[in-house]
């Protein structure tokens, strides 16, 4: 079951945490998108959850001081070992139960202001800040040529202005989770558990915000429940508007990681967004003179059918044809709201 390559760190492992030399059982797990090999095993009776790494790029270090420090208070589940030399981690299984958006939406708001208030993280080593990143990836994306240009010139003139807009502010950066996807929120039938902290560092508190409510704010209302239930109070207009550009920037994000980063297709190894820790070193460059095969023109469902449907487990970004048409409904939305007076309203409004 656990490849021969990892057979003598496996069992240091299960050694340091329980004293034995094998677990009672183990069964690999598979509806992830991370290229981990996961399993659910049980030792003693009681199950837990072992995590071997396989990205060459990962920074188990950083990884492994946020998830205790996010186990610590609460929020993940208990840590029971971690090795950054083999990249193994032993945390407590948590058993998956289903958790309506109703739900989500009310559990949430608190579980983000609890991580955003932990000690800050440590920043990620090649991008410090996530505006630079995004820098970098659309950079590349508009370098490649790989959008038509009509479209070109509605996304990237529009982006600058976005950057321009939304400033960096010291009280906004925060020990961030960065990959909220709903594979990484778990429920337990009475508590969420927030797992899978490889793409944590110091970030933007509107970063979490922004790709949460992709999931679980279906209307107006529902965004603005989840700002004032997150900040304790009504939010002001200042932190509306940070929020709603900051889901512009995810949105161009996407579409650069899954559409731009390969003329081909998306990055080769690219598992959940946001989470480019796992790939912001040693991404593929864009291929000089290859055709580009990206289908802008594909069917592609609407952005609020498809984030239902993920959240119910009723689709899934696992095949490279699934991230594609994910990037496609986030450069579709983004589209939509460069187009709207509310974009023009939220960059006035940063700027006074």
């Amino acid at each position: 079951m656990i490849p021969a390559a990892h057979a003598v760190p496996v069992e240091r492992a299960l050694r340091a945490a329980f004293g034995v030399a094998a677990c009672d059982s183990i069964q690999p797990l598979t509806a992830g998108l991370s290229p981990a090999l996961v399993y659910r095993i049980e030792v003693g009776g009681c199950p837990y959850l072992l995590r071997i790494n396989l990205n060459p790029i990962s920074d188990p270090a950083r990884w492994f001081a946020s998830m205790g420090a996010a186990a610590a208070a609460g929020l993940g589940p208990a840590v029971r070992y971690t090795s950054v030399d083999d990249k193994i981690s032993i945390t407590d299984f948590v058993e998956r139960k289903p958790l309506p958006r109703a739900s989500a939406l009310r559990l949430l708001p608190p579980m983000l202001r609890a991580v955003h208030t932990l000690p800050p993280f440590p920043p990620m080593a090649r991008f410090p800040d996530y505006l630079d990143a995004g820098d970098a990836f659309i950079g590349r994306w508009r370098a490649a040529g790989t959008l038509p240009e009509t479209i070109a010139a509605e996304i990237f003139p529009a982006y600058a202005r976005l950057r321009r807009a939304y400033t960096r502010e010291a009280d906004d950066l925060v020990a961030s989770h960065n990959d909220l996807n709903p594979g990484n929120i778990l429920f337990d039938g009475t508590r969420l558990w927030l797992v899978d902290w490889e793409a944590a560092f110091l970030n933007h508190r509107y970063v979490d915000l922004a790709v949460v409510a992709n999931f679980v704010a279906a209307t107006a209302a529902d965004e603005e429940y989840l700002l004032d239930a997150y900040f304790g109070q009504p939010a002001t207009e200042y932190q509306r508007t940070r929020f709603y550009l900051m889901q512009q920037f995810a949105h161009l994000f996407y579409a650069a990681l899954l559409l731009g980063m390969n003329r081909r297709g998306p990055q080769r190894g690219f598992a959940a967004p946001p989470a480019y820790a796992r790939a912001s070193s040693g991404a593929p460059e864009p291929q000089a003179g290859a055709a580009p095969t990206l289908d802008l023109d594909a069917p592609t469902p609407a952005f609020r059918d498809l984030h239902d449907r993920l959240w119910s487990g009723e689709a899934s970004l696992a095949s490279a044809e699934a991230k594609l048409e994910y990037g496609r409904v986030h450069l579709n939305q983004l589209r939509h709201n460069f187009g709207t007076g509310r974009f023009q309203l939220a960059l006035r409004a940063q700027r006074r």
